[in-house]
This record gives structure tokens, C-alpha cells and sequence, in this order.
């Protein structure tokens, strides 16, 4: 029994892809939807799974193809984020059998999927998954520098193995240890899942995020790109909160914050406590945004600011994401900047032995924040001074 699946994300179709064919299904895939009706015609599946919202070529665009130019009865599922009722509505009014929204699990569809064609001839005994097909996807970008010993391997690849729409972007930044050697090997056999970028020299956590961010822009079915420490002293379970909120809000950006409060599992080591305190009332004087935390290394941005927030190289090495707050900020003026900000406070962080930031770098980050107030005061003023002239040209 034959299956076609058409979505413009891969990172959907590939598990779905996995587990129908583990069922004992023959199942083709495909992201371009006029591709995928060319597959039609030569692979005269059983079964066609569409998405809707694809671009030049909607999943109603296939539906009407295949009955109504084709006039065929061929079973249409449709797997889409698109709850409207006028959708849905539209879907049946043309014929397809059955509507599955995102986010569902993989049993589930494939239940449905069973429940139309029926099972196939030959009948594989597997057990029940656990992974959900997620509305969105998601890139991750986690900078590595001599990481050989701490990475924590097998928490990364049972968490894409359990959650779909999530793409891993390991960074090298030019480690001295065997670093590259461990993320090349991270990455066999899930090279769909996991990317490692290689940057032959050290440039630092900034730079290292920096390229990460922008390499992973140039991905099409990327909804959201963030990135997460390699220690995980943030967890992915509560990144994936912070996904939750930027995809069912207008945020632009969601960034996680370190608030102890009740319910919450936040350690810091004592005498760091008392110097981000003072780091962190500098830096809300230097923003004018009451940030509680701008230094989480757990953030999550809409694909629309990446090239405002990472463009252009940044002026400190350690505290990047002031300047990406501050180049939010001149570049859409501080009231609208505040609304397109979130801070969410997370459930659990832990401070992770071995970190690379010393007592002695947290005392010289004082002296780079008045370093950022300096540049990015400059870059205020000629802003101001290019919209000034083109207002007196016009």
C-alpha cells in the first residue's frame, strides 16, 4: 500500500515518513508541492497526506487537482496547523476524507491512516511511538568550545528522537580538544536533524552564536531559530516552553530568565549571584527595559529579526544579547521594541561545572558594558542623523 506525504517542512514529513514505512507502508515524500503532484501521476499512491499552508502551491491546490482535474477518488488526509473552520470547511466541500491537526502523535495518524486504506499485506510488529509532529520547526544553535567532556550527547538525540520540527546546529568554535570529532559523530545517521558548523579558529561564544544563527536563517521551513548553551544548564524541555510562547503570541523574540521563585529548581553559585545583581542593574540603565535577566543563554527569535539582531558582528565577546536588545531597540524604537520582548522565567537551570566564564571575566564584563553604551550611543545618532537627511530630502 502506497503513501504519499506533500508538506514544505521536512522535519514533518521525515518521522512520519519513518514510521509509516516501519508499518509496512511504501511511502514517498515530498516538500514541493508541484513536485509532489508530478509524484502523483507516476507513483498513484493509495493514500495522499497534504498540508495546507505551502507556498505557490496550497494543499487545496492538490485537493482540487486530484478531484477535480484528475477527477480522482484517490483518500485525502489533510495533517495541517490551519484550524480555521472556513479551512476545514473548504477541505470537505472538496473531498478530502479526513482533517488532522497539528501538533498530533505519529499512533494517531497512524490509526487514521490504517482506518481508510487499511493495513498493509505484510504487517510489521512495532512498538507504539512516542514522537509528536509539531505545528512548527524549530533551529537550535548551540556554540561548542572544548565541550569533549561535558557534552551530554545522548540528552540531545533522545530529545530530537522524541520531538519532531527541531533542527540541531552544533557550532565548533575552533576547539582545541576533541570537541569536533564528538559532534561529527553526534550527527551520523541524523544529518536531516543535526548540523555542525565548523569554525576553524576561535572566535568566541558571541561570533560562534552569531554564525549559527545566520547559517540556520538561510533554512526555508524554519519557523523560529534560538540557541541554548551546550552544558543544557538550561534544559530542552523548558526551551521548548519558550518555543510554545513565541509560536501562539506576537513576540519577536522570547528570552528565558534565571528568577528563582517558588516551583522553580534555580542554582547559582553565591558570590556570581551577587555580581550579576550588579551586572544586571547596569545593563537595565543602559536598555531602558526592565530586563530581570538578560544573560540566560536560552532565547528564541522569529526568523523575520535574526539579520537585525545578528547582521553584523558584535562589539563584546561575552554579553551579546545586550547589544541584540540594543539593536532591537534603534532599530524599532524602544515602546514597540518592549512589546516584541519576552522574558519567561524558567522552571529549572543549573550552573554547570567547568564554565568558561571566570569570577575575573564577570568583573571585566563592566568595563564592556560601558564599551556597548559608547558604540551603540553612536550608532543611535547616526540613525537619527540618516533619517533626519532623508526627511529633508523628501
Amino acid at each position: 500500500m502506497k503513501v504519499l506525504a506533500i508538506d514544505d517542512q521536512q522535519l514533518v514529513l521525515l518521522p512520519l515518513q519513518k514510521r509509516l514505512v516501519e508499518l509496512g507502508y511504501e511511502v514517498q515524500i515530498e516538500t514541493d508541492a508541484t513536485k509532489g503532484l508530478e509524484l502523483y501521476e507516476s507513483f498513484n499512491p493509495d493514500l495522499v497526506i497534504v498540508d495546507i499552508n505551502m507556498p505557490f502551491v496550497s494543499g487545496l491546490d492538490v485537493v482540487k487537482y486530484i478531484r477535480i482535474t484528475k477527477n480522482s477518488q484517490t483518500p485525502i488526509m489533510v495533517l495541517s496547523g490551519d484550524t480555521k473552520d472556513e479551512t476545514i470547511t473548504e477541505g470537505f466541500d472538496l473531498g478530502i476524507n479526513d482533517y488532522m491537526k497539528k501538533p498530533l502523535s505519529l499512533n494517531e495518524i497512524s490509526a487514521r491512516v490504517k482506518r481508510l486504506i487499511g493495513a498493509p499485506e505484510v504487517q510489521n510488529a512495532v512498538t507504539k511511538s512516542d514522537v509528536m509532529i509539531q505545528e512548527r520547526c524549530v533551529g537550535v544553535v548551540i556554540p561548542c568550545y572544548n565541550e569533549e567532556e561535558r557534552l551530554l550527547s545522548d540528552e540531545f538525540i533522545n530529545y530530537i528522537d522524541k520531538n519532531s520540527g527541531y533542527h540541531l546546529c552544533f557550532v565548533n568554535d575552533g576547539s582545541k580538544d576533541k570537541t569536533l570529532e564528538v559532534l561529527k559523530k553526534l550527527q551520523k545517521g541524523r544529518e536531516d536533524f543535526i548540523t555542525v558548523y565548523d569554525c576553524e579558529k576561535n572566535g568566541g561564544k558571541a561570533e560562534a552564536v552569531r554564525l549559527g544563527m545566520l547559517h540556520m536563517a538561510k533554512k526555508e521551513d524554519l519557523d523560529y531559530i534560538g540557541f541554548l548553551d551546550a552544558d543544557l544548564s538550561t534544559d530542552l524541555a523548558d526551551f521548548d516552553d519558550l518555543v510554545k510562547t513565541i509560536e501562539t503570541s506576537d513576540f519577536k523574540i522570547v528570552s528565558g530568565s534565571r528568577i528563582a521563585r517558588m516551583g522553580a529548581n534555580i542554582t547559582k553559585e553565591s558570590a556570581r549571584k551577587i555580581i550579576s545583581l550588579t551586572i544586571n542593574f547596569i545593563i537595565r540603565k543602559i536598555l531602558k527595559m526592565d530586563f530581570k535577566d538578560t544573560q540566560c543563554g536560552a532565547k528564541i527569535f522569529s526568523k523575520d529579526v535574526i539579520q537585525i539582531a545578528f547582521g553584523e558582528k558584535f562589539v563584546t565577546q561575552w554579553i551579546f544579547d545586550v547589544e541584540i536588545f540594543k539593536r532591537m531597540r534603534i532599530h524599532f524604537g524602544l515602546k514597540e521594541a518592549k512589546a516584541m520582548l519576552c522574558e519567561q522565567p524558567l522552571k529549572r537551570w543549573i550552573h554547570a561545572d567547568g564554565s568558561k566564564l571566570s569570577m575575573k571575566d564577570s568583573v571585566k564584563i563592566v568595563g564592556q558594558l560601558g564599551q556597548i553604551a559608547w558604540v551603540y550611543r553612536n550608532k543611535k545618532q547616526e540613525v537619527q542623523t540618516v533619517v533626519s537627511t532623508d526627511l529633508h530630502v523628501a
